[in-house]
């Protein structure tokens, strides 16, 4: 395991239960934490993104600003859902903010996950083309935007503009060199997995994905990450893929700790998603030395080189940073991270 780092949700509710009681304390505290994460030694920072609710959106604010406050941490998505993106302002907006990150912007992307309204892609003025499924448009979003951040010019110059133009085809700006190598795809299935690689782009593997076998949700993604490298090679990229998975780990450390999450691990569960039939990962909780005992077992955390720990993001930034200092101070070197 080359790389641990945290993913938030940001959720926020009114709740007096909840420390992100407002949009305003949820992006806030997402600095803070961002800040205490790098400061703990953690490798990343990473944001879920969803439209209509009250959660994290519109991640390119959230993302300079953190970018902003930290020198080190990775800063990404996971995952942007490219059927509600203008592909090129988004390109505009990335590059922006990796720039002011100086260049440590990991972002996932994806067709994305069901919405809280129907179809709400369309409220975005979205809609797609005759034939075209809301995943086919999510994927041709992307295929765009993969293709702008290459930096290569395409746009006519005007001949009398307002300021000088060089006289050769203008890209996107401002361009941030190396972010194109630095996008990732949320994959779902093992053929979708197998398109990432396709198209150059890191994989990123959830907390579900498509029952496709009827395994264990680890046994399954860790062959959708087999499935996903050799698609890899066959393309014949020049560079080596990154793959992180995501997981629900709290190490029992404290009666805080135990009140919270000690009734022990959950276990995979099937549900349907978008007509999918989709197996959902377990959670782990338990005491330091028997978490890393299953973590070991766990195929797709060992073929995965990055681990993303899902947080509570509504306990607060104290609590959520001794998640985040458990797993590092007495799990992660178990697992060979550095």
């Amino acid at each position: 395991m080359k790389k641990i780092g945290f993913l938030s949700f940001g959720h926020w509710s009114p709740s007096a239960h909840s420390q992100t009681r407002s949009a305003g304390d949820t992006l806030l505290q997402s600095i803070d934490l961002a800040v205490a994460a790098e400061e703990l030694g953690a490798d990343g920072a990473y944001f879920r993104v969803h439209h209509f609710a009250r959660q994290l959106a519109s991640p390119f604010p959230l993302l300079a600003a953190v970018g902003a406050k930290t020198s080190r941490i990775e800063i990404g998505t996971g995952v942007i859902d490219m059927r509600y993106e203008n592909p090129l302002y988004m390109a505009e907006d990335a590059g922006a903010a990796d720039l002011i990150a100086g260049g440590r912007l990991q972002l996932g992307i994806s067709r994305g996950s069901p919405e809280q309204v129907i179809e709400g892609w369309r409220h975005f003025g979205y809609a797609p083309a005759d034939g075209e499924s809301d995943a086919d448009m999510g994927r041709r979003h992307a295929e765009v935007f993969l293709n702008v951040l290459k930096g290569e010019g395409f746009a006519q110059p005007n001949p009398r503009p307002m300021f000088p133009n060089p006289p050769w085809l203008l890209r996107i700006e401002p361009h941030s060199p190396g972010l194109r190598d630095r996008i990732w795809w949320g994959s779902a299935s093992n053929d979708t997995a197998v398109w990432a690689a396709q198209q150059g782009m890191n994989l990123q593997s959830s907390t579900l994905k498509k029952d496709e076998s009827g395994e264990p949700f680890h046994v399954q993604q860790a062959k959708q990450i087999r499935i996903y490298r050799d698609a890899w090679k066959e393309a014949g990229h020049a560079r080596t893929p990154r793959v992180s998975v995501s997981r629900s780990i709290f190490a029992l450390v404290n009666d805080q700790d135990r009140a919270y999450f000690g009734r022990g691990d959950g276990d995979d569960q099937i549900g349907v998603i978008d007509d999918m039939r989709a197996i959902f990962g377990r959670s782990y909780a338990a005491e330091p030395d028997k978490l890393a005992a299953a973590l070991k077992a766990d195929e797709a955390i060992q073929e995965a080189d990055t681990l993303l720990l899902t947080v509570p993001n509504q306990l607060g930034v104290a609590y959520n940073a001794h998640v985040i200092e458990a797993i590092l101070k007495h799990v992660a070197p178990a697992l060979g991270w550095r």
